[in-house]
């Protein structure tokens, strides 16, 4: 999710400084995408130049509060409106991994294989613990459902990978 959509989402329901912001932003995504404050800053700037946002007066505090723009209403509504297509999505590293494993024909790709359903398999656990503990909310709930979904799918492709790599030999 781009940082300055998500920052768009949380300024939609009232003006909010920039740690309010990172706070915020991170509790709803159950801190699995850390958010640098330096970050937020630079995209609030940009959302500021691009009129999506406006400055207003500063806290108690001296922090600069932020109010988001009918332009910047429209530019999330827009990205709420627009799905995420396949390719908008990073690469997945470990697809490429694999398939240079088997490219390169000197790897041990059953022992790649392997460590990798350890690994996921131990992230599907950990995904699971935190998520029976969860108590903050349907936001933080979905996602964590969202990332033991991709755990156990990559689990599933792990399997089919090895069952290709049967009928290869």
């Amino acid at each position: 999710m781009p940082v300055r959509h998500g920052l768009l989402a949380l300024l939609s329901s009232g003006p909010r400084h920039g740690y309010q912001l990172k706070i915020e932003f991170e509790a709803s995504i159950g801190a699995t995408w850390p958010l640098n404050i330096g970050q937020v800053y630079t995209t609030l700037s940009r959302l500021e130049r691009d009129g999506l946002v406006k400055p207003g007066e500063s806290d108690e505090q001296g922090r600069v509060v932020y109010t988001i723009t009918a332009a910047g209403q429209e530019e999330m509504a827009r990205w709420f409106g627009t799905p995420v297509a396949q390719s908008d999505r990073p690469r997945d590293e470990l697809v490429i991994k694999l398939a240079m494993a088997v490219a390169a024909g000197k790897v041990d790709v059953a022992e790649v294989i392997h460590r990798q359903r350890t690994a996921t398999m131990r992230t599907l656990q950990q995904l699971t613990r935190a998520k029976r503990a969860a108590t903050e909310g349907a936001a933080r709930r979905l996602v964590l459902d969202s990332m033991i979904f991709q755990a156990e799918a990559e689990q599933r492709w792990l399997d089919h990978c090895e069952a290709v790599l049967k009928e290869e030999r």
